[in-house]
């Protein structure tokens, strides 16, 4: 078969670890790309790349933050449309204070800034674990909305209470925020720069400081009692996952939605992020893109389903069974496939292999 290894040598140690052993495993992501790059602008309609590709690369950005810090290092967020929101209103304040500064770097720092408030409200974890930790993410969750509704200075006073980004460019003309932005090259730029963040992520958690976060997750005593620092390990957890978080609020505000509004990052986002690593696989990079795609594109297909089988189903039924089949879906994952999708493309590269000979 085309995904055997033999003849596939490793003659350093740094070969047998890279990222992709496997030469077809390099090629095949290598083609994904480059057929995402050159082939779908192509082909993708406007409604496509507005309201399935931008918002799946956004989400993959928020879901890989998340990952980072339950799926790697095992504490449980659900404050991530705080720290979504975060993002959003540091990039708004600082693209309005500073407009001459490119706007990718306003989104960096926009993410270290997150990653700050990260630190602030990851101290719990020094203390309590588990269900605990959740309930004080949740309440970070809360106080960060209530801080952006309620103090009218991080909307420039805006009457309204909703802003709209303003526009950047990339360079020379290629805006990818604002009325002035295409479809298209934001989602060139989403699919650039999610790239490159998801192949940080991947190198980060293969090293030291990965390895760490792992060890605390599996038992955080034994990660101490072998000279781990669980202090440095969970903040660290914090403000990377924070990090990647506060990027990804940024994207959503200036190139999906085009407006940076604080209900827009309520509970119910910070729940729908936490649905996309269950359901894509805790601890792993590429069940955070598997987990964003099915998140996004399991409403457009249950919405569509009553019209392509000549159902008729009025649209507040049809939001009611999307819900209780997102439901019934999760607790499928967590029966069946605890790892999520990701672990299910695994076993099938694992038979790929041996084919055709049995386990």
């Amino acid at each position: 078969m085309f995904y055997r290894e033999a003849g596939q040598f490793k003659s350093t140690y740094a070969k047998d670890q890279a990222i992709f052993p496997i030469k077809q495993d390099k090629l095949g992501v290598l083609a994904i790309f480059l057929f995402a790059l050159l082939v779908v602008p192509f082909f993708a309609s406007t409604y496509w790349l507005n309201s399935i590709l931008v918002p799946f690369l956004v989400f993959a950005m928020a879901a890989i933050g998340l990952n980072i810090l339950t799926g790697y290092c095992g504490q449980v967020s659900l404050g991530t449309g705080g720290f979504m929101a975060c993002g959003a209103f540091f990039t708004f304040k600082l693209t309005t204070a500073f407009p001459e500064i490119n706007i990718v770097l306003i989104i960096l720092m926009a993410g270290f800034g997150t990653a700050l408030v990260g630190i602030a409200f990851g101290l719990p974890s020094l203390r309590i674990k588990g269900f605990y930790l959740a309930i004080a993410t949740l309440a970070a969750q809360f106080f960060l909305i209530w801080m952006f509704t309620q103090n009218p200075w991080w909307t420039n006073y805006n009457p309204a209470g909703v802003i709209t980004a303003p526009p950047r460019a990339l360079f020379g003309d290629f805006y990818i925020t604002g009325a002035l932005a295409t479809p298209l090259n934001k989602y060139l730029f989403l699919l650039c720069f999610v790239a490159v963040m998801a192949l940080v992520a991947k190198n980060l958690v293969r090293s030291a400081v990965g390895r760490a976060w792992m060890a605390v997750r599996d038992m955080d005593i034994a990660a101490e009692i072998i000279g781990i620092r669980p202090m440095f390990a969970k903040l660290s957890a914090f403000a990377i996952s924070s990090f990647y978080i506060g990027i990804a609020g940024a994207l959503w505000a200036f190139m999906y939605t085009a407006s940076v509004e604080a209900l827009a990052f309520e509970v119910t986002r910070s729940f729908q992020v936490l649905f996309m690593i269950i359901i894509g696989g805790l601890g792993s990079i590429l069940g955070s893109f598997l987990g964003a795609a099915f998140i996004v594109l399991l409403p457009i297909l249950l919405s569509n389903a009553p019209a392509l089988l000549g159902i008729r189903m009025s649209t507040d039924m049809i939001a009611h069974l999307e819900f209780m089949i997102f439901g019934a879906l999760i607790i499928l994952f967590l029966i069946l496939e605890p790892h999520g999708l990701a672990r299910l493309w695994q076993l099938a590269k694992e038979k790929l292999r041996r084919w055709p000979f049995p386990y």
